[in-house]
């Protein structure tokens, strides 16, 4: 509320000051007059329609292939133990499959990141492009 100094009454001035309340409307038509023109597309595109439930029916599932790496290096396929030219030579025969399955590597708490790097690298060497790490969630909260 403003006062008045040149009132001979000195009581408020009951006049609403409205520079402001232009000012906020000024600026949001200068805003709305930017944004306006972006809204609309200028080229009209009909859209596929994406139905989730065909999908099942046309890839089957496809289960995936856990490598487990101890601390000690050793590689086991599924819970096989396999030798670094078996897992090359089942990498390969995995990856021309289609659909490719996933690779999950599950590697010991105490193993050499080197080690895990190895197997993720002949993994892409021979082609695989889903390789996965699997962890345990921390349960410390």
């Amino acid at each position: 509320m403003a006062f008045s100094s040149g009132n001979e009454s000195g009581g408020p001035m009951a006049e609403i000051n409205v520079t402001p309340l232009v000012d906020v409307m000024l600026v949001l038509l200068i805003i709305f007059m930017i944004t306006a023109p972006l809204m609309s597309h200028k080229v009209q595109v009909e859209l596929p329609e994406a139905n989730l439930d065909t999908r099942d029916q046309l890839a089957p599932e496809v289960p995936p292939i856990t490598l487990a790496i101890t601390q000690d290096g050793k590689v086991f396929w599924n819970d096989e133990p396999v030798t670094t030219q078996l897992l090359e030579s089942r990498l390969s025969v995995e990856a021309q499959k289609t659909p490719q399955p996933q690779i999950n590597v599950r590697g010991d708490k105490t193993t050499k990141y080197r080690t895990v790097r190895e197997v993720v690298d002949i993994a892409q060497k021979q082609g695989m492009r889903k390789v996965g790490f699997v962890a345990i969630k921390d349960r410390s909260n």
